[in-house]
């Protein structure tokens, strides 16, 4: 009795030696500020310091889509530091107007993506009707995954996840124009590369906790895993087929 009464209480103090959430809005702070930094460094040439509203973009629809990106990414920040600023009531009051940014963000990014196919636009040489498949995916994560960090925002762990690979999944134009000549302009290439970020979340999980969180797995995954299957898709004859019909529809 001795024996086990001594083992109980070992338990619970090796379990306190572990961070748990004790450091996560340092991570997440941290982490937001690490993607603002890549989202500016991305589209500095192009749209930062090239005058925002007088960037020589191809048309009215990229500067507004570019405007919501950019809202996005700056909401990021500020909300990961009002949480860590203890100030969640007021995190709670901007999350709204960060969801409808968020549902903006997806119409502006398909009338975006349909911009392009029209003028014949995206990365020189790759088949504009394939690669329209691209953004459109993009889309379909971060929307999939605003959706269940909405549903999951009474729940900060699975919330902050969500919101968090939501946005990793947006960050592939940016790093697709950081100057590396292995993915600069290719998708293929710079996707892999914001897998950095969940491998990043994934360690500080572990590290945290010892285990993976529920929602860093599943969305991890699931981002992964369209990222993966649309470059296939995207050379299908039915593909080709759909985006020459969205072409010729939005022309």
């Amino acid at each position: 009795m001795a024996t086990a009464s001594a083992y109980s209480r070992e338990v619970p103090t090796s379990r306190t030696t572990l961070p748990g959430r004790r450091f996560d809005h340092r991570f997440f702070t941290g982490m937001s500020l690490l993607m603002l930094l890549t989202a500016f460094a991305g589209f500095a040439r192009t749209y930062f310091l090239a005058g925002v509203f007088r960037a020589p973009l191809p048309s009215l629809i990229i500067h507004v889509h570019g405007a919501a990106f950019s809202c996005w990414v700056l909401l990021l920040v500020v909300q990961s530091s009002l949480v860590a600023a203890g100030r969640v009531s007021v995190h709670r009051s901007l999350g709204v107007a960060g969801f409808l940014v968020g549902c903006a963000m997806l119409v502006l990014g398909v009338l975006a993506a349909t911009d392009s196919l029209v003028r014949g636009g995206g990365p020189p040489g790759r088949d504009v009707k394939a690669f329209y498949i691209v953004p459109l995916t993009d889309m379909v994560i971060f929307g999939t995954l605003l959706f269940f960090a909405f549903r999951r925002r009474f729940d900060p762990p699975a919330h902050k996840r969500l919101i968090y690979i939501a946005t990793t999944g947006l960050l592939i134009a940016a790093v697709a124009r950081l100057p590396l000549a292995f993915s600069q302009r290719n998708a293929a290439a710079a996707g892999p590369l914001t897998w950095v970020f969940l491998l990043i979340l994934a360690t500080y999980d572990l590290w945290s906790t010892r285990r993976i969180h529920p929602a860093t797995r599943w969305a991890g995954a699931f981002l992964i895993f369209v990222q993966m299957v649309r470059f296939p898709i995207g050379q299908t004859a039915a593909w080709h087929a759909f985006a020459t019909w969205v072409q010729a529809a939005a022309r």
